[in-house]
């Protein structure tokens, strides 16, 4: 996939890719970096996989995305931008992104001249287990 993006390969950029794809939700930049050091093999600095991360954005092999802290997440894209098609959930308690199995609405008619570029549709709220915390 990253050389098919046009991308140089690297070992760092695999495994950055392989985490992504692996993740259950999207990502931020410390808990890949604490995943990468964890890992049996040697953990990627922190400059290094600031880089590698904005390279497989760039390329579209992952997604970027800002968390209700202002946290940027990352998530794979794969081959089919898996999560470009569905909404996410923002939890304002604890920051974490989660996946919905939703499709976001269409976007609304514009008016003649107008083009349309982006399309931000966020959900905020308290997710389960922040809601099972805050009880107790």
């Amino acid at each position: 996939m990253i050389r098919a993006a046009g991308v140089k390969v690297t070992r760092g950029r695999v495994r950055v890719l392989a985490a992504l794809g692996a993740a259950s939700k999207p990502l931020s930049h410390a808990e890949l970096e604490l995943q990468l050091a964890s890992d049996a093999a040697a953990g990627v600095d922190r400059v290094t996989l600031y880089r590698i991360l904005d390279s497989l954005v760039a390329s579209g092999l992952a997604l970027k995305a800002v968390d209700t802290r202002g946290v940027f997440r990352y998530s794979g894209a794969g081959s089919g931008r898996r999560h470009a098609g569905h909404l996410h959930f923002h939890c304002v308690r604890c920051g974490g992104m989660f996946c919905l199995e939703a499709e976001p609405p269409p976007p609304p008619a514009l008016p003649p001249g107008f083009t349309l570029q982006n399309v931000a549709f966020e959900l905020r709220g308290t997710c389960p287990q922040c809601v099972i915390s805050a009880a107790v």
